[in-house]
């Protein structure tokens, strides 16, 4: 008898039960292993999990953001509060670790408890059942990160899912200036007053908010992935009109297919899209700036990441539309080789997609369809990118080109809706995600 398919809730309700059991397993099968600093380990309880995966592997980036900016009006960052981030997995693995930043503060963040586990239920602060871990650095439970600096956490053991909700919780009891944070997360993450860090319940985490505050990156131990795939963008990238919490950046569509279609590069998708970034300036003031360029952020957001293999570089409109806006096409496409080739020094292919249409939006001004237009010639005839993906083509009206097919426009005719950003998935062919960086362009 064919039964229905279950709500979604309810589906992650039983992969989160499966998971704890798996766990739970995998527990007693770690248990007299050594850890990481080559001492015998009795139980995980003792340990809360910390220690190197057993099984061999690779390290992957399964999430990543960018550190983008200070956060406003935190120039004694949250004391004594816990900060309980949910980010989403791309790919699963046997183990995990965090990269924590505090590129934007003006003093060390002290982080004096942190934890990670797997959210009960999509966007919940509760933790799956025996996934809470306990987070060490260099063995410590406590950190002290200098200004302008990150750094990554000890691994644990944690069997970490494909296409699930993790929770990343620390905890300061100090000042520590400014933070930093990613401001258009487009998921709800979670506050609480006091050390709430392995609250297994949720229940202190009432103050909610649509940001990601310290967390950077989070890396998994994985036989089933050999690389990652780095998207570096603006806001088109940085999804910020996808539905709230749904996980629906075309990012997301893309793990997706990466995950489920025969013959894709089983990949990590990491998100390193800034709203209102562009390829050639960042914004003014002193450094660390908010929103660098991409030039100027290219090595950390990019090239830094856990096991990237490939770049999907969706860069330019920003540079064509803010403040000096720039009109000559070749300036961009310089800026975009530049990027190319850092790339390529490092071994990685890079896919770069055609600028969007734009005719419609509040900021677009007369002149500028010709200057997006010749970047687009440029990047169509070759020798920019070794391969290309035309999102032009996949979410232009056929009838108005300038324009985005209504059914893909969020509304305000630059950001594409739900459906747009599942269309530059499908856009994309998976092939050229495969093989090596051209020799030479």
């Amino acid at each position: 008898m064919n039964r229905p398919p279950l709500p979604r809730g309810a589906a992650y309700a039983v992969l989160a039960a499966l998971a704890a059991v798996v766990i739970l397993v995998s527990t007693a099968i770690f248990i007299g292993v050594g850890g990481h600093d080559g001492q015998a380990t009795t139980s995980t309880r003792d340990n809360h999990g910390t220690a190197e995966p057993a099984a061999s592997g690779e390290w992957i980036g399964s999430w990543a953001t960018s550190p983008s900016a200070a956060e406003p009006n935190t120039s004694k960052g949250y004391a004594g509060q816990s900060i309980r981030n949910v980010v989403h997995t791309s790919i699963g693995g046997t183990g995990a670790r965090i990269q924590l930043s505090n590129l934007y503060g003006a003093q060390p963040l002290a982080v004096t408890h942190a934890s990670l586990a797997l959210a009960a239920a999509p966007g919940s602060p509760a933790a799956a059942p025996g996934s809470m871990r306990r987070l060490t650095f260099g063995g410590q439970p406590t950190v002290t990160i200098p200004a302008g600096r990150s750094l990554l956490s000890d691994p644990v053991r944690l069997l970490v899912p494909a296409a699930a909700d993790l929770l990343v919780t620390t905890y300061s009891p100090t000042p520590s200036g400014p933070v930093t944070y990613h401001p258009h997360a487009r998921q709800l993450s979670f506050m609480a007053r006091g050390d709430r860090t392995e609250d297994t319940q949720g229940l202190g985490f009432a103050a909610k908010g649509p940001y990601w505050r310290y967390l950077t990156a989070v890396d998994v131990w994985t036989q089933e992935s050999h690389g990652a795939v780095v998207a570096i963008g603006d806001s088109i990238t940085d999804g910020v009109t996808s539905t709230l919490g749904a996980n629906r950046r075309w990012t997301d569509f893309l793990a997706a297919r990466l995950r489920t279609e025969a013959g894709a590069p089983r990949y990590g998708v990491l998100n390193e899209g800034i709203s209102g970034n562009r390829v050639l300036l960042g914004n003014s003031g002193p450094a660390p700036v908010n929103n660098p360029s991409g030039i100027d952020r290219f090595d950390r957001d990019v090239l830094s990441r856990t096991g990237a293999r490939v770049v999907v570089m969706e860069l330019g409109i920003n540079d064509i539309l803010r403040r000096p806006q720039q009109k000559d096409p070749q300036q961009i496409v310089n800026g975009l080789r530049q990027l190319v080739a850092r790339a390529h020094a490092r071994g990685m292919r890079v896919v770069g997609s055609t600028l969007m249409p734009f005719e419609g939006h509040k900021g677009a001004v007369p002149g500028q369809e010709v200057t997006r237009q010749g970047v687009n010639a440029m990047i169509r005839a070759g020798g920019v990118f070794d391969d290309v993906v035309d999102f032009d083509a996949a979410l232009r009206d056929p009838e108005n080109p300038g324009q985005l097919l209504p059914a893909y426009d969020s509304g305000d005719h630059l950001h594409p809706s739900d459906a747009g950003y599942a269309a530059m998935a499908r856009a994309l062919n998976l092939e050229t995600l495969k093989g090596q960086a051209a020799a030479r362009l």
